[in-house]
């Protein structure tokens, strides 16, 4: 039995061999129902990692045991009483090498900004501080970023697309603490992913960062965004996945450009049999797809267990919600969360819809 967390009002305990959770205490029964889902993930599904000291269930938690899988049992615990937390913060620290015109690629926030939000954060009890859009080893005071994030707390990951990836750089990122490198990969096919990344040479680029991060021994992702018509082309995906030797292959629904591109409920399930099926199955990376997660675990996201801080500041439910509660250049963040609480918009089903077709964030 590993001790995961004793508190006054609650234990935790944790059997490696049946990876059972149980609690124990005043507070366990708000807490056990969440850690029966948690303890069926790792008793019917291949983690991401097995290492000598922790397991990685899935690289978009923290790892069991750590102070951050604690924080997030803790943070379980307020919600089942209805006060919802933010468990992953994600923050876009650059403009540059994404999306955003060259004319507007200016006005990003500084770094005593990010280390405010990330204070913040982990004050109200974040536990997974995700760094994004365009690519953000192009700051150079990334690594200062991801050192400031105390381990104890909260792990790191960042989305890169590749473009400013050395050796040395996943070497540095492995130093500062960085838990999961984040790759986004559209396609098997270079013209294909260099076309929804509107660069030549853009596959490449994401595929050395890859071999490059998992060379420096990091834990390793290749992301993709699923959407109409292209869910056949998943399993494709997958196994470029496993001959990377990448951790794990994780799907986000798309933001559709078109009628064609939505995702059908046949899609949806499509997807989910194809995240049992893989992580069912011994070898190979492991599977994730928030059409399970937010579908079948926790319900939506957006509002409830994610806050976003946009690259001009605004606080928003998650990348794929638009509406800005606050500016974390005027607000706090506990401010800006308060207001998105009230506004009573993420409460069930359905609520994490995004509202800003045409983007593909990461």
């Amino acid at each position: 039995m590993i001790q995961l967390l004793d508190t006054t009002a609650l234990r935790v305990e944790y059997d490696e061999d049946q990876r059972v959770l149980q609690a124990s205490g005043a507070l366990a029964l708000l807490v056990q129902p969440a850690l029966n889902k948690m303890a069926r993930w790792l008793a019917e599904e291949k983690p991401a990692l097995v290492r000598e000291n922790d397991i990685i269930a899935t690289t978009w938690l923290p790892p069991i045991p750590s102070g951050p899988f604690r924080r997030l049992i803790l943070s379980e615990a307020r919600i089942a009483i209805g006060r919802f937390v933010p468990q992953t913060v994600s923050i876009e620290v650059t403009k540059k090498g994404g999306c955003y015109p060259e004319s507007v690629s200016d006005g990003e926030l500084g770094k005593e900004d990010i280390i405010k939000v990330i204070d913040q954060a982990l004050d109200m009890g974040t536990c997974i501080i995700t760094f994004s859009e365009g690519d953000p080893l192009l700051r150079e005071d990334v690594l200062d970023l991801i050192r400031h994030v105390d381990p104890k707390k909260a792990v790191v990951n960042v989305f890169t697309r590749g473009l400013a990836m050395t050796p040395e750089m996943a070497r540095n990122l492995k130093a500062a603490g960085l838990y999961n490198l984040l790759v986004g990969v559209y396609s098997v096919e270079p013209p294909h992913h260099d076309q929804v990344r509107g660069m030549a040479g853009a596959h490449q680029k994401a595929i050395e960062a890859i071999k490059m991060g998992l060379d420096a021994d990091l834990l390793v992702t290749m992301s993709t965004h699923a959407v109409g018509g292209q869910v056949p082309q998943l399993l494709d995906l997958y196994d470029y996945a496993a001959e990377l030797g990448v951790h794990e292959f994780s799907i986000w629904e798309g933001d559709p450009n078109t009628p064609q591109e939505v995702l059908t409920q046949i899609d949806k399930e499509k997807i989910v049999r194809f995240y049992k099926n893989i992580n069912g199955t011994p070898g190979g990376p492991r599977v994730f797809a928030n059409t399970y997660f937010e579908g079948e675990m926790v319900g939506p996201l957006a509002g409830r267990r994610w806050l976003h801080v946009d690259a001009d500041g605004n606080v928003r439910p998650s990348p794929y919600v638009q509406e800005s509660y606050g500016n974390v250049q005027d607000d706090s963040l506990m401010d800006a969360w308060s207001r998105m609480r009230r506004s009573k918009k993420f409460e069930g089903p359905g609520s994490a819809a995004p509202d800003a077709p045409g983007s593909t964030k990461y």
